[in-house]
Formats: structure tokens, C-alpha cells, sequence
């Protein structure tokens, strides 16, 4: 039964100084990354990669934000059905398999 409940596929737990490391480095590369895209948008006269900005631009950027968050919600609620769906198959293959070797013995 140990088996089942998850104890035998559990991680050793990580260092907290690589945490750290990872985390300095994720914000370093962030910082890093909104610097060098925020240099090409405050230049020639505000007009950034799409050109001038309008209504019409942020009204179609504001509709793609809008759509984006329920879709990576959507997209997360599928992809984690699907892994309850595979870890109960699985839970239920070990259980048989514990059956069959009880009614064995």
C-alpha cells in the first residue's frame, strides 16, 4: 500500500540556497528583458513596434489580454483533468495488481 499513496516517487527536497540562485536569476533575466524591450517603445515619439498607437490598437490588445487569462485557465483545467484521469488509472492498475498478488499468496 506504501506504493500507492505517492511516499516511494517522492523528490528530495531542493537546497535553499539554489532557490535563491534560481530566483535571483529569473528576476536578473526579467529586469533584464523589460529593459531592453521598454528602449524600442519609448522611442520615436512613442511609437513602438506596431506604430502609432491608437484606440483601435488598445481596444484589440486589451480583447487579447481579456481572452488570454480564461484560455490559460481552460487550457489548465484540461491538462489537469487529464493527469487526474492517468493517476487514477494508474492508482487503480497498482491496486489490482496488489489484489492479484494478495489473492496469490
Amino acid at each position: 500500500m506504501r506504493e500507492l499513496n505517492g511516499a516511494a516517487e517522492a523528490r528530495p527536497a531542493i537546497p535553499f540556497a539554489t532557490v535563491r540562485a534560481r530566483l535571483s536569476i529569473s528576476i536578473l533575466c526579467t529586469l533584464a528583458t523589460a529593459l531592453a524591450v521598454a528602449a524600442p517603445a519609448l522611442a520615436e515619439n512613442g511609437e513602438g513596434l506596431l506604430g502609432e498607437t491608437d484606440d483601435r490598437v488598445v481596444t484589440f490588445f486589451a480583447f487579447g489580454v481579456l481572452a488570454f487569462f480564461p484560455l490559460v485557465a481552460l487550457i489548465g483545467t484540461v491538462v489537469q483533468g487529464r493527469l487526474d484521469r492517468r493517476k487514477d488509472r494508474r492508482k487503480a492498475a497498482a491496486m489490482r495488481e496488489h489484489e492479484r498478488a494478495a489473492a496469490r499468496s
